[in-house]
């Protein structure tokens, strides 16, 4: 498996000008999930990463430039995941390839980036418009940012953070908040976040939680990375019945990252954008 100092992020990169497959550069999901005490083959969670790109483009079969924003669901159980640079300058490498129908280009994508990925990653392709009449929408839940919270800038997001009641009844709740900020691992830059925690089960301390989710901010980790901490830190420390956990990121460089992940038959996610996507 190729190291992370050999991916492209945070390198001067040249704007692709043929289709080039081999840009696409993965990262073993392994390694991190051992950090978490996950084992490969045994996940406490299935889930998805859905991937939306904005800034997608090529050429028909007479050469006239098409436009297309386009979805990608990457499994959870997939062996790598993408980096994301690479996947851009991947997309950016079709601007000038012709393509005889869209279908063909889907083919293209779902072929490559599921020899990257190392599962299948399913596409699709929507017009401007078609997006546009789905509207935004927000998280919903009860707000965790509605908090009068004093922190402490130097905290990690260590998991004695958290915490839950197991003397009362359970609960069953969806919990918001907008407060995640976490940094690419090799650029820094920040990365920004609303989360939604939907769990049954002992009722989780509201300020914990926000307090533990607030010290991702100086945390360098991936989107993905990131998700499957606050997962497995929940499920260990609150022991929740039930819990699933989606981010939604904003985007960068054209692609926004939003992971989810669930221990349960839970709702599938929308992939609705919110005000800040």
């Amino acid at each position: 498996m190729n190291h992370l100092e050999r991916a492209p992020l945070g390198k001067n990169s040249d704007n692709p000008n043929k289709y080039s497959p081999e840009l696409l550069f993965p990262i073993n999901r392994a390694t991190n999930r051992s950090i978490l005490g996950i084992e490969s083959n045994s996940t406490p969670f299935f889930g998805v990463d859905i991937w939306n790109a904005y800034e997608l483009s090529w050429l028909n079969h007479k050469g006239k430039p098409q436009i297309g924003i386009a979805t990608f669901i990457v499994p959870a159980h997939s062996p790598n995941i993408i980096e994301s640079k690479s996947w851009k300058l991947y997309l950016n490498s079709l601007n000038n390839h012709s393509f005889n129908s869209e279908e063909a280009l889907i083919k293209t994508l779902s072929t490559d980036l599921t020899a990257t990925a190392g599962a299948f990653v399913s596409v699709k392709i929507a017009r401007p418009e078609m997006v546009a009449a789905a509207g935004m929408k927000e998280l919903q839940g009860k707000l965790l940012d509605r908090l009068d919270i004093e922190i402490n800038p130097n905290e990690q997001p260590n998991s004695a953070l958290l915490s839950a009641d197991h003397q009362h009844p359970p609960v069953e709740e969806s919990l918001v908040t907008h407060l995640l900020r976490s940094s690419c691992p090799v650029t820094g830059q920040p990365d920004w976040a609303s989360v939604q925690i939907n769990y049954a089960g002992p009722e989780i301390n509201e300020e914990g939680l926000l307090r533990y989710l607030i010290a991702f901010r100086e945390h360098q980790e991936f989107h993905e990375h990131c998700v499957e901490k606050i997962f497995t830190d929940i499920k260990k420390i609150c022991r929740p019945t039930k819990l699933s956990v989606y981010a939604r990121y904003t985007r960068r460089g054209g692609i926004d990252i939003n992971p989810f992940r669930a221990d349960y038959n839970a709702p599938w996610p929308e992939n609705t954008r919110h005000s800040r996507q």
